[in-house]
């Protein structure tokens, strides 16, 4: 497939004019005669004075920083000279506060320059992570081709990572492999659109869809959060038996979080997979309600489906997320229940589980539970500890189904709703409990009146998001830990 040059990708995603170049001349290497040669050549095909370009721009008015490579340069390697140039650019990203995007296409390490150009990857990997914890975005676009130590370092550390439809991304190039191992890598694999089934990377844009995709983005991790709109008052709840919200909840056409973000959300950002080889049924994605921003989190409504420990690991992807670019985390839980396999024993469930709840009970950014539907057992719990926790009218919260408790008590599932009635799971009672801030009506159920329940919904989530904004993070993290240590006391 044809290569999207360094200059065009430049051209592609920034405002027309507004591209300043940061690169200094290149570090002066001691250099073989052939060498020498080689770069010369290179910079005579290209235009260029080394594999990679750097500079500021604006997408739509904003400052970005930019890191590009050039394939056609040495196919696009990385050595000191190149390496230097790259750690000086992010850092000066860092320094001035800037979203930064990187757009890799190289072979790798440049085999000219041996062990010292592979030991480059350290300090460029340093320098990203450093500006990540400045809690700056780090958006990264791959291009085809990326192997090697490029895509093992600095191509995939992105909190949101992209690529181009048809690229080959992988570890080890298909030609090093055949030539060491004798036969062809498997075909298929090494593709952006595998990466993405997979949960590698996130999204697969063209590049002519790459400027706005930059841009909903960037409005959710950079831009400042607008006025909410006004949250719907709180209505009198109608005393509904529990176990009618139970069988509610299960409506195969209740909508959940995929609907709310569809219609109760702008911006979307959709994320894919724990960012580890993972793909599971949880929803990622980066989106505002009514103006504000946030990473939002959901199991997706699946009638009788289970969560195991690839979802909860894409869920602990979610709140890193909200950690490191410091937005509010919105999670929506809707599901029936944990996995009970070998395969979610072995995968480590129980542990994926209280690695959830630490992570968000503690978690430094706003936090906003929703209860859509069903909130059986360790799954929905994870998801729970929020600064503020809302429910639809149907939601409930139980440490398992109703049957599942009459099974333990009395040996069979004939006293379900009995049981859904003694345990306090419906909405009104977990807002008694204080478990629940708020219940969002629904008019009688939300799968009757989708839209109009998604927009009290919505409207309720950003209010509650405008509010915690104004509250010092220690004094949040205070009182949620107050919170949780309180429930069930006198």
């Amino acid at each position: 497939m044809s290569r999207i040059r360094a200059l065009e990708l430049r051209d592609a995603v920034l405002d027309e004019g507004s591209f300043h170049s940061w690169d200094a001349p290149p570090l002066d290497v001691p250099k073989s005669a052939q060498y020498r040669r080689e770069l010369d050549a290179a910079a005579a095909a290209t235009g260029l004075d080394e594999a990679v370009l750097t500079g500021e721009g604006r997408v739509l008015g904003r400052r970005v920083a930019l890191v590009v490579c050039e394939f056609d340069f040495l196919a696009g390697s990385i050595g000191v000279a190149a390496a230097e140039r790259i750690v000086a650019a992010v850092h000066r990203a860092t320094a001035e506060g800037l979203p930064l995007l990187a757009s890799p296409s190289s072979g790798g390490t440049r085999m000219q320059e041996g062990t010292v150009a592979f030991l480059q990857m350290v300090k460029i990997t340093a320098a990203v992570q450093l500006h990540k914890r400045a809690h700056l975005p780090y958006l990264v676009y791959l291009r085809h081709p990326t192997t090697g130590g490029v895509f093992a370092s600095w191509g995939s550390l992105g909190h949101v990572t992209a690529a181009e439809p048809g690229a080959l991304i992988g570890f080890l190039g298909p030609r090093v492999y055949e030539h060491l191992y004798g036969e062809p890598f498997p075909s298929g694999v090494q593709t952006a659109e595998n990466l993405q089934r997979h949960g590698v990377i996130d999204a697969v844009v063209p590049v002519d869809l790459l400027r706005s995709t930059l841009d909903r983005t960037l409005k959710v991790v950079s831009d400042p959060p607008g006025p909410p709109p006004a949250a719907p008052p709180q209505e009198e709840l109608p005393d509904i038996p529990a176990w009618q919200s139970v069988e509610v909840s299960r409506r195969p056409d209740r909508p959940g979080v995929g609907f709310l973000l569809r219609h109760g959300s702008t911006e979307r950002v959709l994320l894919s997979g724990t960012g580890q080889g993972e793909s599971a049924t949880t929803m990622l994605a980066l989106a505002r309600f009514g103006g504000q921003p946030a990473v939002v989190l959901g199991q997706q409504r699946v009638v009788g489906g289970l969560i195991g420990p690839v979802a909860l690991r894409e869920a602990r992807r979610g709140m890193a997320l909200a950690a490191g670019l410091q937005l509010p985390l919105v999670l929506v839980i809707d599901t029936a229940g944990p996995a009970l396999s070998t395969e979610a024993e072995e995968g480590g469930l129980a542990g994926e589980i209280a690695r959830c709840l630490a992570d968000l009970v503690t978690l430094d950014t706003p936090t906003v539970s929703v209860l859509l539907g069903q909130g059986s057992g360790g799954p929905a719990l994870a998801m729970v500890p929020a600064d503020r926790v809302l429910a639809a009218l149907h939601g409930w919260l139980a440490p398992l189904p109703p049957e599942g408790a009459s099974a333990i008590v009395y040996r069979d599932v004939d006293h379900a709703p009995e049981l859904a009635a003694a345990q306090g799971i419906r909405s009104a009672d977990l807002l008694r409990d204080g478990i629940v801030d708020a219940v969002v009506a629904e008019h009688p159920d939300a799968a009757d009146e989708p839209r109009a329940f998604t927009d009290r919904l919505s409207a309720t989530i950003a209010a509650e998001l405008h509010g915690l904004r104004s509250v010092p993070g220690e004094q949040r993290l205070a009182a949620r830990l107050e919170r949780y240590r309180r429930i069930g006391l006198p």
